[in-house]
């Protein structure tokens, strides 16, 4: 049973961290006092724990701490892979790490004290940790990680927030100083006590570590110690020993090149693309932040669990349709198939193709070339940001139109795309295909217009052209700009009739040779025969005023 949802957990998650990270900021602030002189730091440090000693700061303090530490086993323990970036390892790493190594300080300055009922100034507590090197590198570890883990956990919250950029190189210099400034305060008012260098380059204050001695029993203290591993250990190891249990079903995650992610049920998306090593775009780090992840669901959307508060505020922004899904927030409670839209190379054709025709080599294909018409003279009047997000709906809306018709987008060029029909299938069934990728686009901007109705001057208006033909595939470019695309006359055709289309105000220009081997009959609209440079044969062509009416002639799509 759930108690809390999933955006509470990530509530309490990033709060108790704030928390933390206040406490930390702080405490590094006052090590940092050390460039001063100690007598700063020990005025820093009464001011320090006037809060963070108080009984309220108690207990805020190490309540956050253990809501922090718990909300990061069930984080681990509801991960269904341990496969990650790098970055995310990390910082649960760190995190983990943590209990470990401020373990013996938090006993000596915290602890200790509720015993002895006095309280450690600065000057013995630096003596204390600079009494040995065990405690010196043990202090500095631990100021290394706690810092490294705060940073790191701050940085996956911020970096999908729009004013990030404007200060990303303000708070990566914050995030440098602040540990250096901390530790060289720590070292400097070390250095600075009058006290006798210890052989090893401690400062050993004989009376005081006597004195300390006679304040509690040493053996309790270690106990304590002792008792506080064990059961952060033991917390840490049960997760594991919890995640190893049997899982309660299987689900399959399919793709639309053929790969199959089989999971337990549980797994998100994301997490099955990353347990069967299939790339996916996750800007956010897989936290519902961002829409990089998000996926289409094309088949196995009925009966899934409805998108949650923090996923569907997201989707809701981005204005996505009712089958797109946050590839990190969507768990399948059945097996589904997605395609993931902001990475078209996912599909894996294009790249399976790639490695059997990195040579080039001759095929029949279809081939559409789209583009908005007059894009410019509306751009001038819109914020780029605006301008921008336009464009990436329009971008998705043709991508959709592409790859439910079969098809694969081949690259975007400014504000129009081409696209390849028949890289997999049949000459006769690529031609049909990209005769309903243009209904679908036709339908599709018409979409986008009575959506941004109040937004837009004059509706989006779409120049399509088709044509089928042999082309040259194969991988082309230089170094990670290498693709496999597609070249010949064809291409050039198909492009030049975009052109025709616009020239004729009309939103589609299809050669009467695609149509043909459809096995359909466009009678009734426009029929040019048009010269092309290069070529002596006319070309015939149709002229289409609305592309969405050919629907009628197109046989249904499964």
């Amino acid at each position: 049973m759930t108690i809390f949802s999933t955006n509470a957990r990530k509530k309490t998650h990033l709060i108790s961290g704030a928390v933390l990270g206040t406490f930390i900021l702080g405490h590094f602030f006052n090590h940092s006092l050390g460039l001063i002189s100690i007598d700063a730091m020990e005025a820093g440090r009464r001011t320090f724990t006037l809060l963070w000693h108080s009984v309220p700061g108690t207990i805020l303090l190490y309540g956050a701490l253990l809501l922090h530490f718990m909300m990061a086993l069930d984080s681990l323990y509801r991960r269904q892979t341990l496969r990650m970036p790098a970055r995310e390892a990390l910082k649960i790493v760190f995190g983990l790490s943590l209990p470990f190594v401020l373990m013996a300080h938090v006993v000596a300055a915290r602890v200790e004290p509720i015993f002895s009922g006095i309280e450690a100034t600065y000057p013995e507590i630096l003596r204390s940790l600079w009494s040995s090197s065990i405690n010196t590198t043990r202090q500095t570890v631990a100021l290394l990680l706690a810092w490294g883990h705060g940073c790191l956990g701050a940085w996956f919250w911020m970096r999908g927030r729009p004013w990030f950029p404007r200060y990303e190189i303000l708070l990566y210099t914050i995030a440098l100083l602040v540990p250096i400034f901390a530790l060289l305060g720590f070292i400097n008012g070390a250095r600075s006590l009058e006290r006798d260098y210890a052989e090893h380059g401690g400062y050993g204050d004989k009376a005081y570590v006597s004195e300390a001695k006679l304040r509690v029993d040493p053996a309790l203290m270690e106990n304590i110690r002792l008792a506080l591993y064990a059961g952060f250990g033991g917390l840490i190891a049960g997760t594991f020993a919890l995640r190893a249990l049997p899982a309660r079903g299987r689900i399959r995650v399919r793709y639309p090149d053929g790969r199959v992610a089989a999971v337990s049920l549980g797994f998100s998306v994301l997490e099955a693309s990353r347990a069967a090593g299939i790339p996916h775009v996750s800007v956010c780090g897989g936290r519902g932040r961002c829409s990089t992840c998000r996926v289409r669901v094309i088949q196995g959307l009925d009966g899934q669990p409805a998108p949650e508060a923090a996923e569907l505020a997201t989707l809701t922004r981005i204005g996505a349709p009712d089958n797109v899904r946050l590839a990190c927030q969507f768990r399948p409670v059945h097996s589904v198939t997605v395609v993931p839209i902001l990475d078209t190379d996912s599909l894996g054709i294009k790249k399976q193709l790639a490695q059997q025709n990195g040579e080039g080599r001759e095929r029949r294909i279809a081939v559409l070339f789209c583009d908005l018409r007059d894009f410019t003279r509306i751009a001038e009047h819109r914020l780029p940001f605006d301008t921008v997000f336009l464009l990436n709906r329009y971008f998705e809306m043709v991508g959709e139109a592409v790859e439910s018709s079969g098809g694969v987008i081949d690259k975007f060029i400014g504000d129009g795309a081409f696209a390849i029909f028949g890289l997999k299938s049949p000459f006769q069934e690529a031609c049909l295909q990209s005769l309903a990728a243009a209904v679908r686009l036709s339908k599709g901007v018409r979409a986008l217009n009575q959506t941004f109705q109040g937004e837009l001057e004059q509706p989006l208006r779409l120049a399509i052209g088709l044509h089928a033909g042999p082309a040259i595939i194969g991988e082309m470019g230089y170094g990670r700009a290498t693709s496999l695309t597609a070249v010949g006359d064809t291409i050039n055709t198909a492009s030049r009739l975009e052109g025709l289309a616009k020239e004729h105000d009309a939103e589609l220009a299809v050669s009467v040779e695609l149509v043909r081997r459809a096995g359909l009959d466009l009678e009734g609209n426009m029929r040019l025969d048009i010269g092309l440079r290069g070529r002596q044969a006319k070309l015939e062509t149709w002229i289409i005023g609305d592309a969405a009416q050919i629907s009628e002639v197109l046989p249904a799509q499964g």
